[in-house]
């Protein structure tokens, strides 16, 4: 009790001083990004004693499906964690050179994902139709040449998530853009994926109500 006596003193004395007791990074208290047209600030949940209550507070799933990925899915393409993707969502998103890309299903997406991201379920990369392929490619950046390839000098970074080092779903993405000539070195590997967002009280937003369960 004596501990909660002096948390909550410090949140009141750093809220009175118009500061945050949990910051992002020192002297980062937040980041602002745009969500479907709408201005979100990216900050960290302020209570130092939330804790996480849904299914990202589980630390075992089976595996197989839910095995434990590796740092890169593809040679060459990057890993990064939290400060690298804020820094990415802040300064690539808005000058239209990068994308955050959540490549769960649809379903997962509109519940809960991190603020800027675009939703490319990571079956897209799977088809064997080249139309759908070609128009995937084309949404990234890339040019069709002449002769059917594409040209990918102008293709956007693109930094991709999915719910956590256990989830294969945005490597498997990853490996089936580079497999359709996608360049390694202009993507980036959010490996802690969204449980690891969360777990760090990072802001979240919402794209569909979830449906009472009957």
């Amino acid at each position: 009790m004596k501990n909660l006596h002096i948390v909550l003193l410090m949140m009141a004395n750093l809220l009175f001083a118009g500061e945050k007791l949990v910051n992002i990074a020192p002297g980062v208290g937040s980041v602002t990004t745009y969500d479907h047209g709408v201005k979100v600030n990216i900050e960290r949940i302020q209570d130092p004693l939330h804790r996480l209550t849904d299914d990202f507070t589980k630390t075992s799933r089976p595996c197989p499906p839910f095995c434990i990925q590796p740092i890169a899915p593809v040679e060459g393409v990057h890993n990064i964690e939290e400060l690298e993707l804020i820094d990415f969502i802040e300064k690539k998103i808005p000058a239209k050179t990068g994308l955050l890309i959540d490549a769960r299903l649809k379903r997962w997406y509109e519940a809960e994902t991190i603020p800027g991201a675009i939703n490319i379920p990571f079956k897209i990369v799977e088809s064997n139709n080249t139309k759908i392929i070609g128009s995937l490619l084309r949404l990234l950046g890339a040019k069709r040449k002449d002769d059917g390839s594409f040209d990918f000098s102008g293709a956007k970074e693109l930094a991709v998530f999915c719910n956590g080092v256990w989830c294969e779903q945005s490597p498997e993405f990853i490996r089936g853009l580079i497999k359709n000539g996608y360049p390694a070195n202009k993507i980036y590997y959010y490996r802690s994926g969204f449980q690891g967002w969360k777990l760090l009280g990072l802001t979240t937003v919402i794209h569909k109500a979830n449906e009472a369960k009957q």
